[in-house]
Formats: C-alpha cells, sequence, structure tokens
C-alpha cells in the first residue's frame, strides 16, 4: 500500500485550510445560486420571458462551470470540496426560495443572490492573500468581478 505524499506548495496546511473552509463556502453560494437560477429560468413568465429567460441561462451556465473550478481549487489544497444539498444548505447565506415568485421578485432574488457570492468571496478573499494563495486570489478576483457584473445587469431591469 502506497502513501501519498504531503502537499508541499509552499502553504501551511494550517492556511491551507482557512482557505479550503472560505472556498467551501464560496462553492455553497455559486451551487445554491447557480440552482435559484436554473429553477427561475424555467419558471419565468410575462412580458420580459424571453430576455429573463436567456439571461437567466446564461448566468446559470456561467456558475455551472465555476463551481467545477471552486471546488477543484479546493481539492488542490488537500481538502474534500462539500458536495451535497445539506452540506451547501448548512454553508450557504443565500436564502432559499419555493413556491411560485413574478419576474420582478425573481431579479430582485438574483440581485441579492449575485452580491451575497461577492460578499462571500470578498470574506475570503484577505484569507487566501495572507496565506500567498495567489491563484485562490486570482479566482476569488475573477468570481467578484462576475457576480458584481450580473448583479449590476440584473439591477438594471428594475430601473423604472
Amino acid at each position: 500500500m502506497s502513501k501519498i505524499s504531503p502537499i508541499n506548495i509552499g502553504i501551511s496546511e494550517k492556511d491551507r485550510k482557512k482557505v479550503a473552509d472560505g472556498l467551501a463556502h464560496m462553492l455553497a453560494d455559486t451551487y445554491t445560486l447557480y440552482l435559484k437560477t436554473h429553477n427561475f429560468h424555467w419558471n419565468v413568465t410575462g412580458p420580459m420571458f424571453q430576455t429573463l429567460h436567456l439571461m437567466f441561462m446564461t448566468q446559470y451556465n456561467e456558475m455551472w462551470l465555476a463551481v467545477d473550478l471552486i471546488a477543484e481549487r479546493i481539492r488542490a489544497l488537500g481538502y474534500p470540496a462539500p458536495g451535497s444539498y445539506k452540506e451547501f444548505a448548512d454553508l450557504t447565506s443565500i436564502k432559499d426560495s419555493s413556491g411560485t415568485v413574478s419576474a420582478k421578485e425573481m431579479i430582485k432574488q438574483l440581485v441579492a443572490g449575485q452580491e451575497a457570492v461577492v460578499r462571500t468571496a470578498r470574506s475570503v478573499l484577505p484569507i487566501a492573500e495572507k496565506a500567498g494563495d495567489q491563484p485562490t486570489v486570482d479566482l476569488l478576483s475573477a468570481r467578484m468581478q462576475v457576480h458584481e457584473q450580473n448583479a449590476w445587469m440584473l439591477r438594471s431591469l428594475l430601473e423604472e
């Protein structure tokens, strides 16, 4: 039976654990927002149907790819990535929704979700910076840019 060699990437195990724990929250938020956005894509109605249906699809497809990047970064740091609904529910900061809501309410909830992901990324960023974990810093910076832009685009739909 062979033993796996220890991880020696220039980041202490303690710091890798802190970063991985933060990224687990980021993964949970991203996956939860992905699921909410996909749900709204399926169920949106009204005069803005086509616009919202396509916008939501663009956003959930982008997040679907992002969850892989986040989970694989956690794995590269040497920790298991959360992957169950229960784990995501325990880790996420995004409020769940149930039932049918109006298109305007969908937009409001998605703005709140996009902003929640940004806040989570922003909270993990100093941990990664302190650890000297540039790949995670880059990942978080890129995610913040995407989610800030998505929030702006969604928010603009609410203006009169």
